[in-house]
């Protein structure tokens, strides 16, 4: 399987928006009351991590396709994993 770098930096690009957007429900989280919104930002939580999961896993098939020491699927590789620890470090937020 050839990498396609166009595909993989587009999959780059979500993964900091999707990543961005984790940080700002977070800090939106913390700072409502409303628990209508709270719920909400739960469940956009709970699926943008299930969204960098996929991409972490394409990023998984693509960094054991190819043999290059550095390439943009390492980086993809990388960037999701960082993302999906820090989501799980950061998680029990939602269980204050």
């Amino acid at each position: 399987m050839k990498e396609s770098q166009s595909l993989t930096n587009s999959l780059l690009l979500e993964v900091d928006i999707l990543s961005n957007r984790l940080k700002n429900i977070k800090q939106s989280f913390k700072t409502t009351s409303n628990n209508a919104l709270k719920e909400r930002l739960f469940s956009e939580n709970k699926n943008i991590f299930k969204r960098v999961n996929e991409i972490y896993k394409i990023a998984e098939l693509l960094n054991k396709k190819n043999n290059e020491k550095i390439n943009f699927s390492k980086l993809l590789f990388e960037i999701s994993k960082r993302v999906l620890i820090e989501n799980k470090f950061e998680s029990n937020l939602f269980f204050l």
